[in-house]
């Protein structure tokens, strides 16, 4: 038996998957990811999160508001957060944080994302952080925000610079990587890749978008969680069987609550 990956980061619950789900956690399967972690983006469609993870084993989920619709949850508590994490297969909190690519309401994405860092700070369920185009103050309220007390975090889908890398390490966070990691031009997010310490990476597809090569610019899938690892392997010169044992390992130390006897093991390489 091979070591099974984890996907840290997918949407199952989105339409984009609607007509194939069992076909989509299957292929998974299939290609050696045997436990899929469902992130929420908004707290108001909480219940399709719960309707996923509790039909399939191998699927665990968050629970969260994304921060491009921080604006249209502007009420959401840390309170009310926590109170829905009690699910046994609620691991953790978000994807909740700052994303300046686009024109938003950046005061009600600091709001919704400190509400969430709250949350996960009370319960030590780790917070999946989004970040784009906001380096300089992601790290501004990272470092504030330890400043009251820990919590643990994982930086998603990581495409930033190197010195948030570098500064939420030292905070104590993971960094995931999806798969931008396999792209010709991403040559710079290699080389933070490598340099993350062991202990600290995870890998993700972040489906339906971002598939890796040789599938950039189709649907993405859990099952192309295995293309992404195996470019880790490669920047980082490990085997294939030492990256999914190290990022599987890193994954259920980070999402304790997590059971991992629920992942599903085959004999599957990595091929997807």
């Amino acid at each position: 038996m091979t070591a099974a990956l984890v996907d840290s980061h997918c949407h199952l619950d989105f339409a984009d998957f609607a007509p194939e789900r069992d076909a989509v956690v299957e292929r998974a399967h299939a290609a050696g990811v045997g436990l899929m972690l469902t992130i929420s983006t908004r707290v108001r469609r909480f219940d399709e999160i719960l309707a996923l993870v509790e039909r399939y084993p191998s699927v665990v989920g968050t629970v969260g508001t994304h921060p491009q619709n921080a604006h249209e949850e502007i009420d959401v508590s840390a309170e009310e957060l926590i109170r829905l994490a009690a699910h046994p297969k609620i691991v953790g909190f978000g994807e909740a944080g700052l994303d300046f690519h686009y024109e938003g309401d950046y005061a009600a994405q600091e709001r919704g994302f400190r509400a969430h860092i709250a949350a996960a700070r009370e319960t030590g369920l780790p917070l999946v952080i989004h970040a784009r185009s906001a380096d300089d103050k992601m790290i501004a309220v990272l470092e504030e925000e330890t400043g009251k007390g820990p919590f643990p975090a994982v930086l998603h889908c990581f495409s930033s610079g190197a010195e948030l890398a570098r500064r939420g390490v030292a905070l104590g966070l993971y960094v995931s990587f999806s798969g931008i990691l396999t792209f010709k031009r991403s040559e710079e997010l290699r080389t933070i890749a490598a340099e993350v310490p062991a202990d600290r990476l995870l890998v993700e597809t972040d489906a339906p978008y971002l598939a890796p090569e040789p599938f950039r610019g189709k649907r993405n899938e859990p099952a192309y969680t295995a293309r992404t690892a195996a470019t880790l392997a490669g920047v980082r010169n490990w085997s294939e069987a030492e990256t999914r044992a190290i990022t599987t390992d890193n994954f259920f130390r980070l999402f304790s609550k997590a059971d991992r006897n629920a992942l599903v093991v085959s004999e599957a390489v990595g091929t997807a």
